[in-house]
């Protein structure tokens, strides 16, 4: 798993090298983290990269591209004031940002997140609406009809989400109930920012989630392919690159 982290994909037969085991004993444990939800088996090795029907565990998405969830988190705070209520959704990057809400304080907070209540609960400033449901190792969120209810009688200034998968003027998501929550937090924001890693775009997953006209930002790490640019700038869409010197809009 920490080559996986790494790397994102291990070869079969490296692995047998590696660690002096057969082929056979190689499947057997990746079938068994397979089974666990920790990686995706694909043709001669594994992979922790989504999938329409597989996101990794929190606990290794956590360790990837935190300089990228960095940037995008600072281009997110941008958005928000003292004063405001804010909602973050599930998932390794709205956890760092949920983590630096503190420089806004004073704020609401109304999230599902694990990570984000944990770091924010004692925190003096932040007023925390840490939403209930069913806790999901997988995620480090809490999901299910008790989330949803409670969004449904809840209100923000602005909805932080986050997506594993663009594709078109698509927004998706492999997992049904992730979906119903950032669907639910949507629906309660006054504005709704999409929170996207650059090498998302031109994926699919199994669930569609939203379309992208529906967010009034769009903020990912860097450009993405010049193909995507384009479909974005021909639907009339702004692109926030949190690479950008002075938070420049690369695409309007």
């Amino acid at each position: 798993m920490d080559l996986l982290v790494t790397e994102g994909e291990v070869d079969l037969d490296a692995l047998s090298d590696r660690f002096a085991v057969s082929r056979m004993t190689i499947h057997r444990d990746l079938d068994d983290l397979e089974g666990a939800g920790l990686l995706r088996k694909i043709r001669g090795g594994a992979t922790i990269r989504s999938g329409t029907q597989f996101e990794s565990d929190f606990r290794f998405r956590e360790r990837q591209d935190g300089p990228a969830k960095m940037a995008m988190a600072e281009a997110a705070l941008r958005l928000i004031e003292p004063g405001m209520s804010v909602m973050i959704n599930d998932g390794s990057m709205a956890a760092i940002l949920g983590q630096m809400l503190v420089v806004k304080r004073p704020l609401t907070v109304i999230t599902n997140n694990a990570a984000v209540i944990d770091a924010l609960k004692t925190e003096p400033g932040i007023s925390l609406i840490a939403l209930g449901g069913v806790y999901s190792a997988k995620f480090n969120a809490y999901f299910g009809k008790v989330t949803e209810d409670a969004l449904a009688g809840l209100r923000a200034d602005i909805a932080f989400i986050s997506t594993p998968a663009t594709s078109g003027m698509e927004v998706f998501h492999m997992d049904e109930t992730v979906v119903r929550a950032k669907r639910a937090m949507m629906d309660q924001g006054a504005s709704c920012a999409l929170l996207v890693n650059h090498t998302r775009f031109g994926r699919a997953a199994l669930h569609r989630l939203a379309m992208l006209s529906e967010f009034d930002h769009i903020i990912t790490d860097t450009a993405p392919a010049t193909e995507t640019c384009a479909a974005l700038r021909d639907a009339g869409l702004t692109l926030t690159l949190s690479d950008t010197p002075d938070e420049q809009e690369a695409l309007g």
